[in-house]
């Protein structure tokens, strides 16, 4: 695989969300899994909330034993949540904030303030071959704050940009590209490797795909609710196709 290929993670949350709606075993979040590999996605993501309103552990643990693709552990930095971790043993955990009330997660970890919490979270799973990520606001101020803390890695939250695209608002959707930009090339210059998510579809995909830097995207609402429609298969070659056209933009300028 060439280093410019640009890594697609997919997160199945939401099947399990479908599923919980109405009880029972279907649709099965572990079966999309095997559709999203086979349609070319290069990793799975699944976050197992402290109230478990969608991901369960059974699915964490089954995911882990069948799929052949990288698991991304979307993980609060508890107790609970850390001694799991080291018990299933995931390519990569990624610390994101967690709030019951919130829908789904608003906004990236406080890396600044709660650097003395976040450490000793890294530096386990670190020291048990798991990946760390640390999911943050795109600041060149967070990605200092990431490296003191000891993550190898940074996700940066897109949900402000993407939210500005959606709502037409061009001058802000400018800017907070420009941060999501600024924050990409810090990552860069200071050894940590650079991914990005929360809230793309098919054009924004396209458009953060054009920052060489970012070497992974992580996608689910849009794909699961795209799959609605035309098939998670589908949708997730259209994703691709949209972060080919992207990459190639970069490279164009």
């Amino acid at each position: 695989m060439s280093a410019s290929h640009l890594r697609l993670g997919v997160n199945i949350d939401h099947v399990a969300t479908l599923r919980n709606a109405r009880g029972g075993a279907v649709p099965d979040p572990l079966h999309a899994a095997l559709v999203a590999i086979d349609a070319g996605a290069d990793g799975i993501t699944a976050h197992l909330r402290e109230d478990r309103r969608h991901i369960r552990d059974d699915d964490i643990e089954r995911l882990k034993a069948n799929i052949s693709k990288p698991l991304n552990f979307e993980m609060a930095a508890t107790v609970e949540m850390l001694n799991f971790a080291l018990g299933i043993q995931p390519h990569a955990a990624c610390l994101v904030p967690e709030r019951r009330e919130e829908r789904t997660t608003e906004g990236g970890l406080d890396v600044i303030g709660g650097h003395n919490h976040l450490r000793p979270f890294t530096s386990e799973l670190s020291r048990a071959g798991i990946v760390v990520s640390l999911f943050v606001e795109p600041e060149v101020e967070a990605i200092e704050a990431a490296r003191s803390i000891g993550a190898p890695v940074v996700e940066l939250h897109t949900g402000a940009w993407c939210n500005a695209v959606a709502d037409g608002a061009s001058e802000k959707a400018a800017a907070e590209f420009a941060r999501l930009k600024r924050a990409a090339e810090k990552a860069a210059a200071l050894g940590i490797e650079c991914h990005a998510g929360h809230g793309l579809d098919y054009d924004t995909a396209r458009q953060i795909s054009a920052l060489p830097q970012v070497v992974e995207l992580n996608i689910g609402h849009f794909l699961i609710a795209e799959a609605v429609f035309i098939g998670l298969a589908a949708a997730i070659g259209k994703m691709r196709a949209a972060m080919t056209i992207g990459r190639a933009e970069a490279r164009a300028l």
